[in-house]
């Protein structure tokens, strides 16, 4: 099966907005194997996030807030699939708007055994309800990675309430406005009309159809923005909301002062390995086909991850004298992070490249300008998250062209589909319009969310909890009964 890649959009994720071909042309067909491949996706995926994300995270905090992150993880997991099902799947891939869906498929409406979701080969689709659960656990993982930037310090009550605003007002938009369109089928089918038109009329009405089909996409997606697997939407979007979280809630009582230092970086390792290992649902998965994009994605995701904790773990051993266990696991998620976007469109080269600067990249924003600039960011969420996804969408520009070993990008109304040519400006102040407008929206979007809910609830805990620890503080329980 030959690879395709879209105009304008990330393999991570396209709108399902066809489910059946016009009358003109054959019903797309469902694949075993890529209905196969992508149930496992969706299961490595949750394994990124319970237990991955939960023990990486659990690991770095001191012992008395183990189980207060093991909790927020779990509960983000919950309610996330809860709400994703009853409308945040409609909000995000129905049309409506540049900036939001509809309530089409609210309660799910209309997703049935039977219903399919576009690929990104023509005339090749999925179930859509393996579609619906995929893109569930990248709802669910985002929010999740925000609460590393204020752990140790904010109300179980504030997390149960913000995390629903947040993925319903931020985002559900960035998700529609990166990752919908109308897919290949509908897109190659109106070309298709277009060139077989005979008189003006006819070559009119088929041009108003193949604009009104170009038309109805994510406001992102339509500059030309490409995301693999959510570079913007995920690493980006959750980064600058942990930033502004951290410092509105402000730092942790005795930050600077007092030794932080993680109760077990061995929980740690294994939560980054088992988020290595899940990563290759996140992003090979987002290829949607069991064919040689995933395959390409799958390696860029060896080669990135390798390279990062390598240029890390060396640029900290020159620095400091010394390689650390955390250096390197934070190196690891650093690469993995940027190669989410770039991971179906560079060629392998590129993704070793892209892994050592984002390395070297994140550990400066990580202790450097973290020092520098004084805030209290718990896990380091905003300098390997947001950084790391910025180094990841603004490299993803380049290393897609063809000349570099990339992929390209494909037109959809050339028949059949090809690479479009690459034009680097261009590219790029698209990637740019993609990166700014996911900090813009969720950096003022969440700053609201959070004024809020400390209206509500009060975002912080008190100084004397704080200080005996959250897991008892607020949960009643310990981690650890010795």
């Amino acid at each position: 099966m030959t690879f395709k890649r879209p105009y304008g959009a990330g393999l991570a994720a396209l709108a399902v907005g066809l489910f059946a071909a016009t009358a003109a042309y054959a019903e797309p067909t469902v694949n075993k194997g890529d209905n196969a491949w992508m149930l496992t996706s969706t299961v490595l995926v949750l394994l990124m996030t319970i237990p991955g994300l939960a023990l990486f995270y659990g690991g770095l905090v001191r012992s008395k807030n183990m189980l207060s992150v093991l909790m927020q993880v779990f509960y983000t997991v919950c309610v996330v699939t809860v709400i994703w099902a009853v409308y945040g799947y409609s909000l995000t891939f129905t049309g409506g708007s540049d900036f939001i869906g509809g309530f089409s498929k609210a309660f799910m409406m209309g997703v049935t055994t039977d219903s399919k979701a576009a690929t990104f080969s023509v005339d090749a689709n999925i179930s859509e309800l393996i579609y619906m659960c995929f893109q569930m656990t990248f709802a669910a993982i985002t929010p999740a990675l925000i609460v590393g930037a204020f752990a140790e310090r904010m109300k179980f009550a504030a997390i149960a309430l913000f995390i629903p605003l947040w993925v319903t007002l931020i985002y559900f938009p960035i998700a529609h406005m990166v990752w919908y369109w109308q897919g290949p089928d509908l897109i190659q089918d109106a070309a298709k009309a277009l060139a077989a038109a005979t008189d003006a009329a006819a070559k009119t009405a088929a041009q108003a159809k193949l604009d009104e089909l170009n038309a109805d996409a994510g406001w992102i997606f339509k500059k030309g923005a490409i995301d693999f697997a959510g570079g913007t939407v995920v690493h980006i979007n959750a980064g600058i909301a942990g930033l502004i979280g951290a410092l509105l809630i402000g730092k942790r009582v005795g930050y600077g002062k007092e030794l932080m230092a993680p109760h077990s970086l061995t929980m740690s390792m294994i939560g980054a390995s088992l988020l290595w290992v899940g990563w290759f649902g996140f992003n090979a998965g987002s290829n949607l086909e069991a064919n040689g994009g995933a395959a390409l994605a799958m390696t860029n995701s060896f080669v990135a991850t390798a390279a990062a904790a390598l240029s890390w773990m060396f640029a900290e051993w020159i620095i400091k004298g010394h390689p650390s266990v955390l250096g390197v696991i934070s190196g690891a998620v650093a690469g993995l992070v940027a190669v989410t976007p770039a991971a179906g469109f560079s060629g392998v080269m590129g993704a070793i490249v892209l892994g050592l600067i984002v390395g070297v990249v994140c550990l400066f924003f990580c202790t450097v300008v973290k020092n520098a600039l004084g805030y209290d960011d718990s896990l380091d969420v905003f300098g390997v998250h947001c950084v790391g996804g910025i180094v990841g969408a603004l490299g993803t520009g380049i290393l897609v062209n063809p000349a570099l070993g990339g992929a390209g990008i494909i037109d959809y109304t050339a028949i059949p589909p090809k690479v479009a040519d690459y034009d680097f400006a261009a590219q790029m102040m698209s990637q740019i319009w993609g990166v700014g407008t996911t900090l813009v929206w969720s950096g003022i979007g969440s700053a609201i969310l959070y004024k809020v809910v400390d209206v509500i609830v009060g975002l912080r805990t008190n100084v004397e909890s704080e200080r005996e620890g959250l897991d008892i503080t607020e949960h009643t329980e310990r981690a650890y009964n010795m």
